[in-house]
């Protein structure tokens, strides 16, 4: 009995060992069959079959299939129905999981014989697709955007108002698209890696939608006067009016929206012939010299008187160098280029506002137009108050022997100031406030003249330089005047006589200045062994002892 037993757990053990001899042989069958370098069967790169290639074999091959990709084109929807055509390859499309392949290769080949087995058999059951990853040059997709899709940018157009004829006109604006490069961007990244089925495709940009400033409504509403101010340029010559008219015209119209700031530089420059200035008196360095749009700071402080009667916020305000005579001291707003002075307000109100200007008969006029929201019994005024003068105490001369005797070129003298500008708020006719808003400082500058001197006749250019030593231009006008006088005399007196008469005159005067210039010789030979007599006296005195 025993030994029956022991004979049958034999054939036991026989059959197990025969078995796992038996599927050794098959793995290693199965094993040897892949034991070459190609990839199996059933492995794929996206829908690109890889069986029977070497890893470099296979990489080629996406190469190739991602090189034809770049041929692609891709549409863009632009702003206002436009659309941008580029190639794939202009995006900079490459492919970016190339060792993905290295890992197909080795797929069934690596690893223990349980792994590699099992590998195989789930090919059997399923292919194993790798996913084709690609990737886009963000700098090269955000230059098509910029320098293409945006090209067709339409900026909004706000709603407009004129003022014709005393009644205003209404223009409805606008919306405005414009492409958002950056969320674009994303969009394009997003499809072209993510869900492109690598043909010719269409992306609709992302696209921001600006509405116009304001509204009709609101602009119908601007029919109150916040502020009107007035100034005459009567005294003015032809360029300076022509400058003043200029600039107005230049202002005029022009409409603020809420929070907007209004540069009166930027909007009358740039100060040339073609843009309609002429060369009229300015102050410069302290002095008025001819400057093309001379004048035109008659425009902004006109403006600035009625920015200031609406109560907008003021930003930017200089005074002039000097004093200026159309407004009170303080209450002017100055502009030079060279210095950087401009003048400037915001639109601090809750509704657009509108400019006017007009000029007539040598006066010019800002009007500023809006809702009006201050109460009835609001009042407000400025007041100029002088806090010092300072008057020249010289004047200045300067001759010039290019112009004859009788040219004086006067430039009146300009006292000095100080001043500051109060604010007064009155309500139903009682003061509530008093304030200073500005504060101002103007310089002194002497009355000068340039003087003719130039003469041949040696007794009026020494009387000429004897006034302008004096330092008096009423005393240069005054001796001119003399001058010209005698010339005047002497002329006629040469006139009524004969030839004779008129020679012997001549001889006669030539004779006068042989002797006054002899005599002027007699002098400074004197003169000269004056000198050399004291310096013989000085030389005796050092060498006694």
């Amino acid at each position: 009995m025993k030994k029956m037993k022991r004979t049958i757990v034999f054939a036991v053990l026989a059959f197990l060992l025969s078995a796992v001899l038996a599927g050794t042989v098959r793995l290693n069958d199965a094993f040897a069959a892949s034991s070459d370098d190609v990839i199996l069967e059933g492995i794929y790169m996206g829908e690109i079959s890889l069986a029977g290639m070497t890893a470099d074999e296979a990489k080629a091959k996406v190469n190739a299939y991602v090189e034809n990709l770049k041929s692609k084109n891709i549409t863009f929807g632009a702003p206002n129905d436009h659309y941008v055509s580029v190639m794939a390859g202009e995006l900079g499309l490459r492919w970016v999981n190339e060792a993905d392949i290295d890992a197909a290769a080795a797929l069934g080949k690596k690893g223990n014989i349980v792994k590699r087995y099992k590998a195989m058999e789930d090919l059997k059951h399923g292919n194993k697709v790798y996913d084709l990853k690609l990737s886009l040059d963000r700098d090269l997709v955000r230059a098509v955007l910029e320098e293409q899709c945006a090209e067709y940018d339409v900026p909004p157009i706000n709603n407009t108002i004129t003022r014709v004829d005393g009644q205003f006109v209404i223009e409805a604006g606008q919306t405005g698209q414009r492409v958002n490069v950056e969320e674009s961007l994303d969009k394009t990244y997003d499809y072209i890696t993510n869900g492109w089925d690598y043909q010719d495709a269409s992306i609709d940009l992302a696209i921001d939608v600006t509405e116009p400033k304001g509204s009709v409504e609101d602009l119908e509403k601007m029919t109150d006067v916040l502020g009107t101010f007035t100034t005459s340029y009567s005294s003015s010559g032809s360029s300076r009016c022509k400058n003043v008219e200029n600039g107005c015209r230049l202002i005029n119209g022009t409409l603020l929206y809420p929070g907007d700031e209004f540069s009166t530089y930027d909007t009358i420059k740039p100060f040339t012939e073609a843009n309609g200035y002429y060369p009229a008196g300015s102050y410069q360095n302290g002095k008025v010299v001819d400057s093309l749009g001379g004048g035109i700071c008659q425009v902004s402080t006109t403006l600035y008187n009625a920015v200031l009667l609406s109560e907008l916020e003021v930003t930017e305000r200089n005074n002039h160098s000097m004093i200026i005579s159309y407004v009170k001291p303080s209450m002017d707003a100055a502009i030079a280029e060279s210095a950087g002075k401009d003048f400037r307000f915001v639109n601090n109100l809750d509704n657009p506002i509108y400019i006017e200007g007009h000029t007539e008969n040598k006066q010019i006029t800002f009007t500023i137009y809006g809702v009006e929201q201050r109460d009835p019994g609001h009042v407000v005024r400025y007041e100029s108050e002088t806090l010092s003068t300072t008057h020249p105490d010289h004047e200045i001369i300067t001759p010039t022997a290019s112009q004859g005797i009788g040219y004086i070129s006067v430039e009146s003298a300009h006292i000095g100031y100080t001043a500051q500008l109060w604010k007064i708020v009155e309500e139903n006719g009682v003061e509530v406030s008093r304030e200073v808003i500005n504060k101002s400082s103007y310089k002194v500058s002497p009355r000068s003249a340039t003087v003719g001197v130039g003469t041949d006749n040696p007794n009026y250019a020494a009387r000429m330089d004897a006034a302008v030593a004096s330092g008096s231009i009423d005393t240069c006008k005054a001796e001119a005047a003399a001058i010209k006088a005698e010339m005047a005399a002497a002329a006629e007196q040469q006139a009524a006589m004969t030839d004779e008469e008129r020679a012997a005159a001549e001889q006669q005067a030539a004779l006068e200045a042989y002797y006054q210039a002899l005599q002027q010789q007699q002098l400074l030979e004197q003169q000269q062994l004056l000198e050399q007599q004291l310096q013989q006296q000085q030389a005796q005195q050092q060498v006694q002892p």
